[in-house]
């Protein structure tokens, strides 16, 4: 018999939540919920530049007005620097970081003048595959840049680090075994001077610290998880199982966002919206 899953919803407090958000935090209480589990809330605050507590306060009120509860204390990821900085320590001593000293403005200048540019018409999990300029620079001239004081951001070099892992597979509920293809996303970016750790490294860090065993999200996600699978080889991490569940869209079809203020919790209410109306709206 599996055991019960421990499930967890992660919102970034850079505005309300919208139904979409209530959507998927329902969704994970409900697998833990329907499976004998539990759920966290886990607060993802590392973007200190966006990151507001008032925010926060409104997510886990919103949260509780809808009727859910979860272990406590939630775990902020502004309070657990140290263990990125650590996981990112492992990995440079695997010889799998490099530092980046490309603007975003760079990297697309390169990507369009590169004959051959690797090209994925998706994009990677970062937007446009990087074409792996800086890493393809000596050691004295990294040690150059970064004594001049120049601003970078620190990659995996997918390559070597792909080569060390070797095959891997991950599990999706609904798809059943997903052969891992992190290699076609490029040299994904783990860190950077104003963010000490990327969406990738810090939630798989946490999953793993928490103990997540069934990590529930948005199929817009999907991709992403071949990122998340290496470097839970790379790290020695916990695998957890995955489930992505659909994404809820707005009357023009696009995704919701915490832009489409009319859709917030907070508007529906104040709108007079009864927390079982607005589960129903979710679809739940």
């Amino acid at each position: 018999m599996p055991l019960a899953p421990l499930t967890r919803f992660a919102p970034s407090p850079t505005g309300y939540l919208h139904l979409g958000h209530a959507y998927s935090a329902l969704f994970a209480a409900g697998e833990a919920e329907n499976a004998g589990g539990r759920f966290l809330v886990r607060i993802e605050d590392i973007d200190r530049g966006r990151c507001r507590r008032e925010f926060e306060a409104a997510i886990l009120d919103d949260l509780r007005w809808l009727g859910l509860d979860w272990q406590q204390p939630c775990r902020r990821q502004s309070e657990c620097l140290d263990a990125y900085r650590a996981a990112l320590d492992k990995l440079r001593g695997l010889g799998l970081l490099y530092p980046c000293f490309c603007t975003r403005r760079e990297i697309r200048s390169e990507i369009a003048a590169a004959v051959n540019a690797p090209h994925n018409a998706a994009g990677g999990a970062d937007g446009p595959v990087y074409p792996g300029a800086c890493r393809r620079m000596t050691a004295a001239e990294r040690g150059e840049r970064m004594a001049a004081g120049d601003a970078f951001a620190l990659r995996l070099d997918m390559g070597k680090a792909a080569g060390v892992a070797g095959p891997l597979t991950w599990i999706d509920r609904d798809q059943g075994s997903i052969k891992a293809t992190p290699e076609i996303f490029g040299d994904v970016i783990l860190a950077r001077k104003d963010t000490p750790a990327s969406y990738h490294l810090a939630c798989t860090v946490d999953d793993h610290i928490q103990r997540v065993s069934l990590v529930t999200r948005g199929r817009d996600l999907f991709k992403a998880t071949h990122v998340h699978r290496l470097l839970q080889e790379l790290l020695g991490l916990d695998k957890p199982e995955y489930r992505h569940h659909r994404i809820l869209t707005g009357a023009n079809g696009r995704r919701l966002a915490k832009r489409d203020s009319a859709m917030t919790l907070r508007a529906l209410r104040e709108a007079g919206k009864s927390p079982a109306e607005v589960r129903r709206m979710a679809g739940c």
